[in-house]
């Protein structure tokens, strides 16, 4: 089979689309033919060897986690799915042809594979950041780099929620942000007084991290009112780095049932034939998204 995978850590440059020896299933674990994989900011920090504590690698190594596809193998002890059904999940080495999943859900009908493989990393990812911040409902949260993946999800969890959000983002992705429910601002000069203007914040989020963890602590009052998933030094200034997954199986049930419900979409900006990884990787380091990055296979 074909997968993306590298030898060294590094730059895009250094992912090969090489021929693999096909996963199989082991217990508890199911095997897909994968249609689509999501390419996550997580992806290309364990390819530059960034978050070798949290992701020990042994090179070389496959890339992605997110997926979506058709069930080709089932492993021992697996029930409540079966060969041909429709998933998506979380599992290793996503980018190929085969995939092994750790945790999977039925895709919802209406659903495409481009779609479904946005959403599982990106689903636990913003609800666990929500989670630890510790905004409830009737309270005030600002998303700093509010309009990719995590940040759409983390806007349509938080308005289900009762939450107002207040989101920044690139001028050209203010209408996106308001169509998600947010109260929206632009980043740059002048942003935290524009903030200052628009109320009280309870509570932020730093998603892009673009070096903003300061102005985020000063606009809340509390280093603890704050959580980043992208500022490796966040810790210096006495904000949670996030950085270590939840419950995947019960992101998956949540966002089943927000998207059943409507209350959940995250719209796909572009797709990446296998062979165009590294571009895909070039463009989630730019930032800028307006939703999720897709590798279709």
């Amino acid at each position: 089979m074909k997968r993306v995978s590298f030898a060294e850590f590094g730059g895009p440059d250094v992912l090969r689309l090489v021929d693999a020896e096909e996963p199989h299933a082991g217990p508890g674990r199911i095997r897909i033919t994968v249609r689509a994989a999501g390419v996550n900011p997580v992806d290309w920090r364990i390819r530059e060897g960034q978050l070798l504590k949290a992701h020990p690698v042994e090179l070389p190594a496959g890339v992605g986690l997110d997926a979506s596809g058709v069930v080709d193998e089932v492993g021992e002890g697996v029930t409540g799915v079966a060969v041909g059904d429709r998933v998506f999940g979380e599992g290793v080495s996503t980018y190929a042809e085969f995939a092994v999943l750790s945790a999977w859900a039925r895709m919802p009908q209406g659903l495409s594979f481009e779609e479904a493989a946005g959403y599982p990393s990106v689903v636990e990812t913003a609800l666990r950041v929500i989670r630890e911040v510790g905004v409830r409902s009737g309270q005030t949260l600002l998303v700093s780099g509010a309009s990719g993946g995590v940040g759409s999800a983390v806007l349509q969890i938080a308005r289900a929620r009762g939450i107002t959000v207040i989101g920044t983002a690139g001028a050209a992705n203010q209408d996106y942000l308001r169509g998600l429910g947010a109260v929206a601002t632009t980043y740059g000069e002048g942003w935290v007084e524009r903030v200052r203007r628009l109320g009280r914040v309870d509570a932020a989020l730093d998603l892009a991290g673009s070096g903003v963890i300061r102005e985020l602590v000063e606009l809340t009052g509390d280093p603890r009112k704050v959580v980043s998933i992208a500022d490796l030094g966040a810790p210096e200034l006495g904000v949670r780095f996030s950085g270590v997954a939840g419950s995947v199986p019960d992101a998956l049930a949540e966002a089943v049932d927000l998207l059943g419900r409507r209350a959940l979409h995250i719209p796909v900006e572009k797709t990446y034939p296998l062979a165009e990884a590294a571009a895909a990787h070039i463009d989630s380091q730019a930032g800028h998204a307006r939703g999720r990055r897709v590798i279709v296979v």
